[in-house]
């Protein structure tokens, strides 16, 4: 088990599948919310009230859910892991009040998000390490037009991989840790 770190739900106990994921640990979600805070703050940007947030490789759905209880208002969290996918609704239930949440259960890869309603500010991309989806994803969520101007992405992946960034995202902050990288990017619409 893990548990949400901060919000409206925080020592809320999350369950956690036996296997198919890897959950981002206390200390990296930690550090992921202080940095976008931080950042947030310094650039005036209302962030977290009445706004979306879209958790890919959702696993547990950790990352998401650590959003909605600091604010955010709806949840889309995308796992196409059967074996996962009943933890993430027991957890969605525990944090996600009036159903402000869905679970897509659909290839991320093969998807271009013609579902989503909602603006988007905030997307988690934190896949397996074993695929690097991330540049395809991108260029995808760009053509998309989910996201609000100065939507914030945080992506993590294995730190020997490599891959470009589309234009309309800036990295604004990269964090190593021992096997992991995490990149935040900040979304600009031109």
């Amino acid at each position: 088990m893990i548990n949400i770190i901060g919000g409206e739900y925080k020592k809320t106990n999350l369950n956690v599948p036996l296997s198919g994921v890897r959950p981002t640990s206390s200390n990296k979600r930690e550090a992921i919310f202080s940095t976008i805070e931080s950042f947030v703050l310094k650039n005036n940007i209302n962030f977290y009230h009445k706004n979306c947030v879209l958790d890919l490789f959702a696993g547990s759905g950790a990352l998401g859910l650590e959003a909605i209880s600091r604010g955010m208002k709806y949840g889309y969290f995308y796992e196409n892991n059967v074996n996962v996918i009943s933890c993430l609704i027991e957890n969605c239930k525990k944090i996600c009040i009036n159903d402000n949440f869905e679970i897509k259960k659909e290839n991320i890869l093969e998807n271009n998000f013609l579902e989503i309603k909602n603006k988007i500010a905030l997307v988690f991309i934190d896949p397996p390490y074993a695929i690097n989806p991330f540049e395809k994803l991108l260029i995808k969520i760009d053509k998309s037009k989910i996201l609000s101007n100065c939507a914030i992405l945080i992506l993590e992946h294995s730190i020997s991989l490599e891959f470009s960034i589309p234009s309309n995202f800036k990295i604004f902050k990269t964090k190593k840790y021992k096997k992991t990288k995490i990149i935040y990017l900040i979304y600009k619409d031109n």
